[in-house]
Parts: C-alpha cells; structure tokens; sequence
C-alpha cells in the first residue's frame, strides 16, 4: 500500500496506522509516502530473536540501554519520515515512547535483508539511519550469512561468518560470532 497522490504528514500517518483495519499490519512513512512492509517470514523472525537476545542479555549485564523490536521511529522534528527498523537500539536513559512514535533514531539500526526486498532500497535504508543520527546502521543478509556493517564515522564493513560483531567503545565488551546470528 502506498500513498502516491499526495504527500503524507506524521500526523496523517499516525491517524492511518491507528485505524483498526491497520492493526495487524507494517507500515512506515518513507518521504511521505505510507508504505507497507512485507511479512516477515519465520526465518525473520528468528534471526530478530536471535538478534535481539544477544542485545538483551547485554544489557542485563550492562544497563546502558535496551533494544527494541519494531519500533517506530522518526527523525527529531522531520514530518515526512516514520521509519521501522526490525531491531532498534537505543543507548542511554531516554524514556520509552509508550504512544505514537519516538520522536529520534535508535543509536544502532537493524534490518535483515527478506528475499522480496530490493537490496538498494535496504542500502538506502542504512544511509537513512546514519544521516539522522544512528552510530550505526546494520543490514542483516540471511542468504549469504553476512552482516553489512555501516558506521556513522569510518569505513563499512563486510563481516562474514569468520568475524565478530562488535561496536568498539559504543558498547563496550560487546562480541558476538556473525556465525551466530543466523539459524544452522
């Protein structure tokens, strides 16, 4: 579903995505234009838990933040954009958005790449998150095996199932095997 007529506000959107025939469905709001996500397949979704466990148990240990799935998210102040990484995470004490959507980017930004997915669109994506304030930008490859590493300052990464996953002095002791996160 796209709206292609006109241009939609976050307002607008929020109005569209609360109304009870939207429910159980995925949208976002790209340049506004509503757009809905695909399903995710059952190998989504437990490469998100996967994901998103790692995070978890990180957090429990060191309380510097949380990870999030599906949130809804938009750049401070922008009314053109409301964008669903699959996994946020989100540094610091910042209060959770419990209504509509969080008016920032989540530090770090994840998107596993679906077979329907057009692979600019998810590249774009990345470089979305990382020019609206995300430190770093991860686009999750499950055919490959790969995880495509942008970082908001220096060089993007390429890590393969040999490499670990980690995020310097953002998240401090945080390593986990790329073999790992995804299902055997």
């Amino acid at each position: 579903m796209t709206t292609r007529d006109r241009v939609i506000t976050t307002e607008e959107f929020e109005t569209f995505i609360a109304r009870e025939t939207h429910h159980e469905r995925r949208f976002e709001l790209i340049n506004g234009e509503i757009v809905e996500k695909t399903m995710p397949t059952e190998e989504h979704g437990a490469i998100a838990m996967i994901v998103g466990g790692e995070f978890y148990l990180y957090f429990r240990g060191t309380p510097i933040g949380r990870v999030v799935a599906e949130g809804l998210y938009r750049p401070s102040g922008d009314k053109r954009n409301a964008r669903m990484p699959d996994i946020g995470v989100v540094l610091g004490d910042r209060p959770l958005t419990t209504q509509g959507t969080a008016d920032f980017i989540p530090d770090i930004c994840i998107e596993i790449h679906s077979p329907g997915d057009r692979l600019k669109q998810a590249r774009e994506k990345m470089q979305f998150y990382l020019a609206h304030g995300a430190k770093f930008a991860l686009l999750l490859r499950p055919r490959r095996r790969v995880v495509e590493l942008y970082p908001a300052e220096g060089d993007y990464e390429f890590l393969t199932a040999e490499d670990m996953l980690t995020f310097g002095d953002l998240l401090p002791g945080f390593a986990v095997p790329v073999a790992s996160l995804f299902p055997a």
